[in-house]
């Protein structure tokens, strides 16, 4: 930033010629400097908040992204989410502090919300929810945008079609029939992927088991619970009660501490 100085310019005044004596001479004030003008930088602008029922064309990939916000475009046009709530986070701690947007309990706040409206959105249950494609996805302002007075989450739900594919949803989700889950191989084998029954697929998933615990059970003491469910449930679906065929799967270590407090079981489709 420079500073302009004003320069001074001393002028004499001589006398007429009949005087003996000098005429007093007027000393200019020294000028003031030019005050330095301030700037300040604008804060971020907090953008818009979204809205309610609102559509966006996301990849699998954006789909994984938890700050930020993607511009919606119109539900008659392809897309692969849609928004069903939209919530207020909740920053500050009990100390009085601000947590940051992207901190694990503004994460944890809107996972909690977002999982728990997804099955009043679908018109389905949670136990229900286990055997389909659909999932949710939460979104926050980005820690600029936040700083600047942003306080949004959005929840959107989205349906896996295959490994980083998402599926095209209709116009509108709410009460929506979400596509089941259906496999490529058996699980524990290779090749074996999760998929929408509208692919091609040689397994589907049939029914679910609770496991409780705080910790992750042990690989046979999971198996020993999931057994006479997942037996059970296989005979029932096959068209000779004594020739039939399932599977079953349990839960990773990563899965259940996403969570994912559940096994599942397979039959051929």
């Amino acid at each position: 930033m420079r500073r302009v100085l004003a320069a001074l310019a001393a002028t004499v005044v001589l006398a007429g010629c009949t005087s003996t004596a000098e005429a007093p001479v007027d000393e200019p004030a020294p000028a003031s400097p030019e005050p330095t003008p301030t700037t300040t930088t604008p804060l971020p602008d907090p953008g818009p908040t979204p809205a309610l029922g609102e559509c966006h064309a996301l990849t699998f990939r954006q789909a994984l992204v938890v700050v930020g916000r993607t511009a919606p475009v119109p539900c008659r046009k392809q897309h692969t989410a849609q928004t069903y709530f939209v919530g207020t986070l909740d920053l500050t701690t009990d100390a009085g502090f601000t947590r940051r947007v992207d901190s694990q309990a503004a994460q944890r706040q809107m996972r909690t919300a977002c999982t728990r409206r997804l099955p009043r959105h679908l018109g389905r249950t949670p136990r229900e929810l286990r055997l389909t494609m659909v999932r949710a996805v939460w979104f926050s302002p980005s820690p600029a945008r936040a700083e600047a007075g942003a306080d949004w989450f959005r929840c959107d739900v989205v349906a896996v079609a295959s490994p980083r594919e998402l599926l095209r949803l209709p116009r509108r989700t709410k009460g929506w029939g979400a596509p089941a889950m259906c496999a490529t191989a058996a699980p524990g084998t290779r090749g074996f992927d999760r998929v929408a029954c509208s692919r091609r697929h040689s397994w589907r998933a049939v029914a679910t088991v609770d496991i409780p615990g705080a910790r992750l059970p042990a690989a046979a003491a999971i198996a020993g619970r999931m057994d006479p469910v997942c037996r059970d449930v296989a005979a029932g679906s096959a068209d000779d009660p004594l020739d039939f065929t399932w599977s079953q799967e349990s839960p990773t270590r990563e899965q259940w501490e996403a969570g994912q407090r559940y096994g599942i079981c397979w039959v051929p489709a």
